[in-house]
């Protein structure tokens, strides 16, 4: 692993970061999710007196859903926005600290460990729960955001259900596609699965799946040119390579539009010091929090590249916490 040199304030990177303050904390909560607002939750009964940043994006990907129907405790549903907000109060009523401000750079060289906020304010820190999560792939058409929580998803386990006896399409080639595709054929009429190539990249195990579910169609050679509607996703308009060079336009009805081309966990500015799998996802100890650095601790979907869930992201926040917590207790 690369050796990242430690923070200099009076380094060759003045011209750039402009520090104003340094300030000491016991606790640091990066990420404000799911895993980052149960860690703030868990942290600040247990005296941690934990200050949470919250990234560019309050609340996390969360945010972006309209209907989270699985997460325990609302039998009746909630959106995301609201869940988030519930969490941050309920974080705050225990004496958290919430700060928006955005991670841009670390120093896990020696502790007190250092993470830089907005290029210009150092927070020291003996310990760190790191709960900057993931972020989805997606085509970058105007239409994705468009109809953002009206029929654009990328997570079939979260909004499947909503699409029960209806059609649907996923993009995609490689396991993941092929794992969405066929947990959505078991509640949709039809599954269309675009495929960009003429081979899907998943597993042999996965592409016999997929073979073998006889409501999922695969377009091969297909890529998605815009999506149309008036009240949400209604249809995808395709672009179908026929040769060398000729291509015919397609159109297909249908009602949700999944992404499922991969994720890219937020862990850049960590890569130095920590361990990560080769997408970038932080690598921790089996069956906790802890990573390759004693005190800084990884929780929720920038840990975790096989379930990317509301309740699981929280369950390891509850982890993370009482990791650090142990870990401090330790240090007296």
């Amino acid at each position: 692993m690369d050796t990242f040199k430690p923070l200099n304030l009076q380094s060759e990177n003045k011209s750039k970061e402009v520090i104003t303050n340094t300030e000491k904390v016991r606790c640091l909560i990066i990420g404000s999710g799911p895993a980052g607002y149960t860690s703030a939750i868990y942290a600040s009964r247990a005296n941690l007196k934990p200050v949470l940043y919250t990234g560019l994006q309050m609340g996390g990907q969360l945010t972006t859903t309209t209907e989270v129907d699985n997460f325990p405790g609302y039998p009746k549903g909630i959106t995301g926005p609201e869940m988030m907000e519930d969490l941050k109060i309920q974080a705050e009523r225990f004496g958290a600290e919430i700060r928006f401000g955005i991670a841009t750079r670390a120093d896990f060289s020696d502790r007190p460990y250092k993470i830089i906020f907005d290029d210009n304010k150092v927070i020291e820190a003996d310990a760190i729960i790191i709960a900057t999560g993931a972020t989805a792939k997606y085509l970058g058409l105007e239409s994705e955001t468009k109809y953002a929580g009206m029929g654009v998803s990328a997570c079939a386990t979260c909004d499947g259900f909503f699409y029960r006896g209806k059609d649907v399409a996923v993009v995609g080639g490689g396991d993941t596609a092929a794992e969405e595709a066929t947990y959505l054929a078991g509640l949709c009429r039809k599954v269309y699965l675009i495929v960009r190539r003429d081979v899907l990249r998943a597993s042999k195990a996965m592409q016999d799946k997929v073979a073998s579910t006889p409501n999922i169609e695969i377009l091969w050679e297909h890529q998605t040119l815009d999506l149309f509607g008036d009240n949400g996703v209604e249809g995808a308009t395709l672009i179908k390579k026929k040769g060398s060079q000729e291509e015919e336009i397609v159109k297909i009805k249908i009602d949700g539009f999944f992404l499922a081309i991969g994720h890219s966990p937020n862990s850049d500015i960590f890569k130095n010091y920590l361990e990560t799998d080769e997408v970038g996802y932080i690598k921790t100890i089996p069956g906790t929090s802890k990573t390759n650095v004693p005190g800084v601790f990884a929780a929720g979907d920038v840990q975790d590249p096989h379930y990317r869930q509301a309740i699981t992201a929280a369950g390891s926040g509850c982890i993370a916490a009482i990791d650090a917590e142990r870990y401090l207790s330790d240090l007296r």
